[in-house]
C-alpha cells in the first residue's frame, strides 16, 4: 500500500471483531482486532481495538512494544506492573514494553479502548493459552504467545509491498 497516495481509514463500529480469551475462563473473553499493523502496510506502528464486557478482562500479558491506551467508553481497572488504577472514557495510559499488564471492566457498560504500539509487529505473551474462541489456535510460537500480524498475513503484506 502506498501511503503517500492512499488514505487508509477504518470506522471502529464497523470493524469485524474476534472473541479471544482463555478457553477455560469465560471471564477473560473479550473482542478485538488489529486494524493497523505490518499486514496493512504500516512501517512503524500498530493499533489494536478492543471491547471488554462488564465483569470481563483482558488477561495479564506482556507486549514486545510500548503501548499507549486510549479509553473510549466504560470504566476499567488497569494494572501495569505493580501499579493499579481506575480509568474512564477519555483516559490515556502508558504501558512500557515487556511489563505485565491487564484491563478489567469494573463498570456496567462495555469498555472500548484503542492501543497504539510503537512497532508494526507485536508479540504478546499471556499466562495461559489465549485463543480465538471457537477457532483452533493459530500461532506457531506456542499457545501462550500471539504475533500480530499473524505470520501468514505478514508474509502476504510483505509480498504485496515488494510487488
Amino acid at each position: 500500500m502506498n501511503y503517500n497516495q492512499t488514505l487508509y481509514a477504518v470506522q471502529l463500529s464497523e470493524l469485524p471483531l474476534m472473541t479471544f480469551g482463555y478457553e477455560s475462563d469465560t471471564a477473560t473473553w473479550m473482542k478485538g482486532t488489529f486494524p493497523f499493523s505490518a499486514a496493512t502496510g504500516n512501517k512503524n506502528t500498530a493499533v489494536v481495538y478492543m471491547e471488554i464486557d462488564p465483569g470481563h478482562l483482558l488477561a495479564t500479558h506482556t507486549d514486545s512494544a510500548e503501548e499507549l491506551l486510549l479509553f473510549l467508553s466504560g470504566s476499567a481497572e488497569v494494572t501495569v506492573g505493580d501499579a493499579q488504577g481506575q480509568v474512564n472514557a477519555g483516559t490515556m495510559a502508558l504501558v512500557p514494553a515487556m511489563i505485565p499488564h491487564s484491563i478489567r471492566n469494573v463498570g456496567s457498560e462495555p469498555v472500548r479502548a484503542v492501543g497504539f504500539f510503537s512497532s508494526n509487529t507485536v508479540m504478546s505473551t499471556f499466562e495461559q493459552p489465549m485463543v480465538p474462541i471457537g477457532v483452533p489456535p493459530m500461532s506457531p510460537l506456542g499457545a501462550r504467545t500471539v504475533l500480530i500480524p499473524l505470520p501468514v498475513a505478514l508474509e502476504q503484506a510483505l509480498g504485496q509491498a515488494q510487488a
